[in-house]
């Protein structure tokens, strides 16, 4: 498998497909690469050159014990980037790894980026404080952590077939295929990178590192997005980028990139041709 080795000794999986200009795919939490197949095949067929990595700790990524941290995060992107040497690339960072793809950006440049986009992602903060008073309050991801240390296999069920999906809402019909993905992916990493991953994407502030943010920015999320809710997310981040563009979507769930591909594929080749 394609791998390339960081420098705390960490191995980071990713794929490589095809050529042309590169689209760079960061995946959620707690998933994998494997979450933008449906991108990665559709970008490839209209002649872009696709990647996506497993995040430390996910997948088939190394588990390491610690590192699991946006700092490390977007260090491991930017490593990924320099081994391939990418230049004039546009990075999709799909809830975690939206804030990946911008504390990327405003940690290490945008010297190798022409474009980023941000779907239901989890900037400008997730987390209630006194500066951020429409956050979710902690002790949601506390309950977040204590269920994951429970019983993390129910955990993984739970949440797809419930509300990343909106398989909850009144007449959505569950997708067992779908749910049985997600699982599969969550169960590939570790529980370590996973329990560490809740502080991480939900207590990074990520205000900085959009204000740094010159480059267009496509910032998609839904209005019922479940797990990163709207009001406190999309607009306030596409306010915050220099040159962003806030796409909104009625009630499509969090999980729109694969319950809705053929529309938010549709929208996302459109911002990158314009």
């Amino acid at each position: 498998m394609p791998t390339i080795t960081v420098k705390d000794g960490t191995e980071i999986y990713y794929k490589d497909w095809g050529t042309g200009q590169p689209i760079v795919f960061s995946h959620g939490w707690p998933l994998s690469a494997d979450d933008w197949d449906p991108q990665m095949m559709f970008f490839l067929s209209k002649g872009y050159r696709v990647i996506a990595h497993d995040r430390r700790g996910h997948g088939r990524s190394s588990q390491t014990g610690d590192g699991h941290d946006m700092d490390h995060y977007a260090d491991d992107l930017a490593a990924l980037t320099a081994h391939l040497d990418l230049k004039n690339a546009i990075h999709v960072g799909h809830s975690t790894g939206g804030g990946e793809v911008a504390h990327y950006l405003g940690r290490h440049g945008e010297s190798r980026v022409a474009k980023a986009a941000l779907l239901c992602a989890v900037p400008p903060l997730m987390v209630k404080t006194a500066s951020n008073p429409g956050g979710l309050p902690k002790e949601v991801f506390d309950g977040l952590q204590a269920q994951l240390a429970a019983n993390r296999s129910k955990f993984y069920r739970d949440l797809p077939e419930g509300p990343f999906y909106g398989f909850n809402r009144p007449g959505v019909k569950a997708q067992e295929a779908t749910i049985q993905n997600w699982w599969r992916q969550g169960m590939m990493g570790g529980a370590k990178a996973h329990y560490d991953g809740i502080v991480a994407f939900s207590q990074t502030d990520f205000t900085e590192d959009l204000k740094k943010i010159t480059v267009p920015v496509l910032v998609m999320h839904s209005e019922d997005d479940q797990i990163v809710p709207y009001a406190d997310s999309g607009p306030l981040s596409a306010k915050l980028v220099k040159n962003g563009t806030l796409k909104t979507y009625k009630d499509y769930p969090h999980g729109m990139i694969t319950t809705h591909a053929d529309v938010i594929n549709a929208d996302l080749l459109a911002f990158i041709k314009s």
